[in-house]
């Protein structure tokens, strides 16, 4: 793996994490830590949308590879 890859799995695992609390206990960690939408906050935020796509991405090429 490389590091890109282990970065936006650690951003997606954060997201996962953090939208879990939210669904669970209405709690939204990263803007408990950062700030309810400052810029360190919305920043994450985007990082982990952008880890999305970057691994979506990554798949759909496996699987067109392996198809």
């Amino acid at each position: 793996m490389t590091p890109t890859h282990i970065i936006t799995l650690i951003l997606l695992a954060v997201g996962g994490l953090n939208w879990g609390l939210v669904g669970l206990a209405n709690f939204d960690l990263v803007a408990a830590i950062l700030g309810d939408m400052s810029l360190l906050s919305r920043m994450v935020y985007l990082l982990v949308g952008a880890s999305a796509i970057y691994q979506l991405v990554g798949i759909s090429r496996c699987i067109r590879t392996t198809a």
